[in-house]
């Protein structure tokens, strides 16, 4: 080969695109996922103001809370507001994370209000059992507080998946504290905490952190659509390493965490089955072991253009599933922009990611 063929053979090289004919790039498929954050969250700034606009202080007969509940259930509510304490945290960290996407930042500043209604909302819980006093109550946000929660992993993408992981664990926990509240509980150690108010306490919570966890969901599954391997194998991390935010901040965490779990609120049984094989099941992922299973086979293989192609993907998730929830997503915000106006002026639209299933 002459010096000559080689330049040029080198030159027609660095022009060939590095994504096969057909793939979206990754500034393509990432101003789609920003587009659809944005969609979403103009469409549930407005379903939240109509259907959830709710009043901790007003929209409760506080004054009928019991104040005779059982110990265990006044630890449970007292662990509820501990947890809750860290509001200004759980917000601050993340949104340094992904304060460059509009959509994603804008909505959890949304998501922080509505979060502070829940910590007033347990604060009051707590107050008006007269199982601690004011100053109590006072001295312990305090303390709590002298510690700051720090995330568990510092990237957008792995984020997703575990605000999707531990807002239906802790919708969870709120609707199964709901049935010890209404007498649906078998314990004998509760059968005597009925309570009409803190029934709608941990109902109007439970309501709130499932409208969150379905937002999560669905920017979940942009990220399984457009970035399959990828968001695969952070979903598995995820999982893997999940753990309650705050637990090593909060004294007597374990003891919290031993109390929730006797009452069948919340312990290993109902991690597995109500919260991660629901979620998985949610992301078209048949259960963890398929994806334990399954993310050890997805690795990237070269082609004959000289590109990577993952494979093993489609063993593990339902990527038309996937797909048609996404399809569905875009279809909403259409129609929601068709409702305001955004169609005329600035449409989104639905962009398949390109990838070929086997």
């Amino acid at each position: 080969m002459t010096e000559i063929d080689a330049d040029l053979i080198n030159e027609l090289d660095g022009q060939r695109s590095a994504t096969p004919p057909g793939l979206l790039s990754k500034q393509e498929k990432d101003v789609l996922i920003e587009r659809a954050f944005v969609g979403l969250y103009r469409w549930y700034v407005s379903r939240s103001q109509t259907t959830r606009n709710w009043n901790p202080n007003t929209d409760f007969d506080w004054r009928s809370l019991r104040t005779d509940h059982s110990t265990e259930l006044n630890h449970i509510i007292e662990g509820f507001f501990a947890v809750e304490q860290y509001v200004p945290d759980y917000v601050l960290k993340l949104l340094q994370i992904i304060r460059r996407s509009y959509g994603r930042s804008h909505f959890h500043i949304r998501w922080g209000s509505e979060e502070e209604k829940h910590s007033d909302l347990w604060e009051n819980a707590l107050l008006f059992s007269r199982y601690r006093s004011p100053e109590w109550i006072a001295d312990y946000k305090v303390m709590l507080r002298e510690n700051e929660y720090d995330l568990p992993w510092d990237d957008p993408m792995s984020m997703i998946f575990y605000t999707v992981i531990q807002e239906r664990a802790t919708q969870v926990n709120y609707l199964n504290t709901g049935l010890i509240a209404a007498g649906k509980n078998d314990d004998p150690t509760y059968a005597d905490d009925v309570d009409p108010v803190l029934a709608q306490v941990a109902k109007v919570i439970a309501i709130d952190e499932a409208a969150h966890y379905n937002f999560f969901l669905e920017g979940a599954r942009l990220f399984l659509y457009y970035y399959p391997a990828e968001a695969l194998e952070a979903l598995h991390n995820v999982i893997k390493f999940f753990a309650m935010p705050a637990g090593n901040l909060i004294p007597n965490y374990d003891r919290f965490s031993e109390t929730v779990a006797r009452a069948c609120i919340y312990g290993p049984r109902e991690h597995l089955r109500d919260v991660v094989d629901v979620a998985l099941k949610n992301l078209s992922i048949e259960n963890y072991r398929a994806l334990r299973k399954g993310i050890n086979r997805i690795r990237q293989v070269p082609q004959t253009d000289g590109t990577m192609r993952d494979t093993g993907i489609f063993d593990v998730l339902d990527y038309d599933g996937v797909e048609k929830k996404v399809q569905k997503l875009f279809g909403r915000i259409e129609a929601y922009e068709q409702k305001v106006g955004f169609d005329e002026v600035d449409p989104t639209h639905f962009i398949a990611s390109g990838i070929t299933r086997p």
